[in-house]
């Protein structure tokens, strides 16, 4: 502190900035680009372990031995899906009610803001089935949930057959002290939504539902369970939420451990964990399962239906069996007693999970990074914005206009950015032949880049003249702005803050209307958020060795831009607002100081 209240140490440390201010951004975004990269490097990381005293241990003795009836159950399943055409929500019914099941529906209906032509489907309408198991030793306080998606096809009518043994077994025990949900929704994460909303009855999306006719206690943790096969050779966990939102540690490590057990192969991002990490291959392999952790929480985007529950602040897990070349096969045994010793340990929780962590990064299952290990490394990259801040001052103060104005323009475009697509998107159909869909992703793309033809040159008009502190000016409150977006989005979701910050901070520290104009116009344009997402599709696809070709990367950029936007309106993602909003005004703030004139 004497360092700073001293005038003259104060004087001297910014003449030590001022004259240093290059290579000390160029060492800021170095150490936290090598940061970042040394997170998956064994000693940054921590090793997993269960937090919660009354998980800490898996010394419980699994009886599932319904496997064959789980079958029974996905055959009759899957014979009355394809005769129904949907979720055979009669059978469900009479099913779970034989088993002894309090059984309510849901119907609901939500009619998209454009055709999802993704899925095909326009209005949506589907009914949710579910049984509740009352807990015979307390009062129905407390709850569990154990959730099944009704896919199209013949997707997961395994895990529904499972879920429908396991309600069985569960039947004939006597030491649940929670309630047990057993779910079948339908339409995946719409449906899913619509009875979170209607469970808690809140509307926040705008899905018309029939009223909730029955409830069990409050929810304190949930499963999402996706099975596609008979038997499997590894269990996937998937923890990615809504705006990055994760799950409790505890219940990643919960199932691990008893993956551990059964000695079921369990992974993480696709990857098996490998026990060489103290080897540059095992460090690659750890930084590649980080680096898809990163993309996926970044696009804000739930990965499963757990994915919707963490909004409600109810710890949940999606589990995706695969079905692999792997020698070693499981049957719904196995992954019956797994699923049954987990509900069995969240059983014993006495209140809801809060000891572990709720951010962290996963370079593997057994090691994690907390979030007092990764901030620094966007930390250092936003320090770069505050020396560039420190090393343009502006002595004098421009008039109001000439700045007001470009920064006025800049978010109503942000603003159209926002609303028109969906606005305009029938007079659009009406006198171009597109779809509805087609219409609003171009109409995005347009004014998107609309915005780079902006009149850079208003302030001239208002003010006369123009001027070198105007410029300046400008550019400060871009850094300072770009600065606070950075920071604040870092907070809820660190992935998709740094991601931002390692491609437009290094340019934005740079451009100016003096010297090699056409370089940085260039530069600003290759780290647009547009650019930025486009070169997220093509690692992520290198990531996950399925490459693209350039044509098959732009569909999935115009596919990535209409889900974004649908996210948004169906489930409440913040990455189109934000950048709508924030990240891409504050984007041609920096377009109009490099063509300041």
């Amino acid at each position: 502190m004497g360092l700073l209240s001293d005038p003259n140490r104060r004087e001297a440390l910014s003449r030590i900035v001022t004259r240093l201010n290059t290579p000390l951004c160029i060492i800021c975004y170095l150490i936290g680009l090598g940061w970042f990269l040394g997170l998956a490097f064994h000693p940054f990381t921590l090793r997993a372990y269960i937090s919660e005293n009354s998980m800490g241990s898996t010394m419980v003795e699994e009886q599932f031995v319904s496997g064959d009836r789980a079958l029974s159950y996905a055959r009759e399943f899957a014979a009355h899906k394809k005769a129904t055409g949907g979720s055979p929500v009669s059978w469900l019914e009479r099913t779970m009610r034989g088993l002894g099941l309090e059984v309510y529906t849901q119907s609901f209906v939500r009619t998209l803001p454009f055709p999802d032509e993704a899925t095909e489907r326009y209005m949506v309408k589907g009914t949710n089935v579910y049984g509740i198991l009352r807990a015979p030793r307390t009062a129905s306080t407390e709850s569990l949930v154990l959730s099944v998606p009704c896919s199209e096809g013949q997707n997961n009518n395994q895990a529904v057959g499972l879920l429908l043994a396991l309600a069985s077994y569960f039947r004939g025990q006597i030491y649940w002290a929670k309630d047990i949900i057993f779910l079948v929704n339908e339409h995946d994460l719409i449906g899913m939504e619509a009875w979170l909303e209607g469970y808690h009855d809140v509307n926040v999306t705008e899905i018309k539902s029939s009223v909730m006719m029955g409830r069990a206690g409050a929810i304190q943790a949930a499963v999402s369970l996706e099975l596609n096969s008979d038997v499997i050779t590894s269990f996937d966990v998937v923890v990615e939420g809504l705006n990055g939102q994760l799950p409790n540690l505890d219940m990643v490590n919960l199932f691990h451990a008893f993956c551990q057990k059964s000695t079921l192969l369990c992974t993480i991002q696709g990857k098996l964990q490998r026990s060489d990490y103290d080897t540059f291959q095992g460090y690659v392999h750890n930084l590649q399962t980080m680096l898809l952790m990163v993309l996926k929480q970044g696009s804000g985007r739930p990965q499963g239906d757990h994915g919707l529950f963490l909004r409600y602040h109810i710890e949940a897990i999606t589990l995706r069996g695969v079905n692999s070349f792997r020698q070693y096969k499981y049957d719904l045994n196995v992954v019956g007693k797994t699923i049954e010793g987990m509900y069995r340990k969240l059983n014993n929780l006495s209140e809801r999970l809060h000891q572990s962590y709720f951010f962290y990064l996963l370079p593997s299952l057994s090691r994690f990074v907390s979030i007092g290990i990764y901030m620094p490394a966007i930390g250092f990259l936003i320090l770069i914005l505050i020396l560039r801040i420190s090393f343009d001052p502006s002595s004098s103060k421009p008039g109001f206009l000439s700045l007001a104005t470009p920064v006025v323009i800049c978010h109503a475009t942000g603003l159209s950015l926002y609303y028109l697509p969906t606005l305009s998107q029938e007079m659009a159909t009406d006198h171009f032949p597109v779809s509805e869909s087609e219409a609003v992703v171009l109409i995005s793309i347009a004014i998107y880049v609309a915005g780079l033809a902006l009149p850079h040159n208003t302030h001239r008009a208002l003010t006369g003249a123009a001027s070198d502190q105007g410029w300046m000016t400008l550019k400060l409150i871009s850094l300072l702005y770009l600065a606070v977006q950075l920071g604040c989005i870092a907070l809820i979701n660190f992935s998709l803050g740094f991601i931002l910050a390692l491609t437009i901070v290094p340019v934005a520290a740079i451009v100016q209307p003096t010297g090699p104009k056409f370089l940085h116009a260039t530069l600003l344009v290759l780290v647009t958020p547009a650019i930025t997402l486009l070169g997220s599709i093509f690692l992520y696809r290198e990531l996950i060795e399925y490459p693209v070709t350039v044509l098959e990367c732009w569909q999935i950029f115009l596919q990535a831009i209409a889900g974004g936007m649908l996210d948004h309106y169906l489930y409440g993602s913040l990455l189109f607002p934000f950048i709508s909003f924030f990240v891409y005004p504050c984007w041609l703030q920096l377009w109009n100081v490099v063509f300041w004139k």
